[in-house]
């Protein structure tokens, strides 16, 4: 039997790996260096906007689907969301007082810690327990149309952010096969763009493997 469309399975490998890199980071910020304060605001804000704008497209694309369909199922996750949308808040009030202050700097680094390891356990329940639920529910066909949808609503900006940590962390078999769609379906300098971008960031054995894939 094939395997059935997973929709977390991408944006969560790149959100895992933006939340790790960001929580090294972190770890060793100088607060009394103003060029490391500026990187950690604008890597960690970063951050915090993607992990916003997916509990969004979560809460108001799969869960709603998931609630016509099966009500009450996501409760518990959508309790998780006002969680994180709590502790978002609270990390960015944290961020904005970084300036030469090492306390600060200690505080966020926890509080980013304990809010990694929640979205960690929280995005295992989703690709168990809300894949289930979604499987039993819905066909693949109508969980990939959920997902066009989610993706339709990205900005140009939030497209690359998501591009620049997906892509990296997936293994060779998923980044062709990702790739592969966007070439048929971009415009030929748009793809070829992102091909640039994600260059840089691939080793040369996967590079290797994506142009084999894809024939370049």
């Amino acid at each position: 039997m094939a395997p059935r469309h997973d929709i977390y399975a991408f944006i969560h490998k790149g959100l895992r790996a933006f939340m790790s890199h960001a929580l090294v980071h972190a770890g060793r910020l100088d607060a009394h260096d103003p060029v490391e304060v500026a990187e950690a605001r604008a890597e960690i804000g970063a951050l915090l906007d993607i992990c916003e704008h997916h509990l969004h497209n979560e809460s108001s694309v799969v869960h709603a689907a998931l609630e016509q369909r099966a009500p009450g199922v996501t409760c518990a996750i959508d309790a998780d969301h006002a969680e994180h949308s709590s502790a978002i808040a609270r990390l960015r009030l944290l961020l904005a007082g970084l300036d030469g202050d090492a306390a600060t700097a200690s505080a966020l680094y926890r509080a980013l810690a304990a809010f990694v390891a929640h979205n960690l356990e929280h995005m295992a329940v989703e690709e168990s327990d809300m894949n289930i639920a979604l499987w039993a529910t819905h066909s693949d066909d109508e969980i990939r149309a959920l997902e066009q949808r989610i993706v339709s609503g990205h900005t140009p900006e939030q497209m690359q952010l998501a591009m620049r940590w997906m892509l990296p962390h997936m293994n060779p078999a998923e980044r062709a096969e990702m790739l592969g769609g966007m070439r048929h379906a971009a415009p030929a300098p748009v793809f070829d763009g992102l091909l640039g971008s994600v260059r840089p960031l691939l080793g040369g054995r996967d590079w290797r493997k994506l142009s084999a894939a894809l024939g370049l």
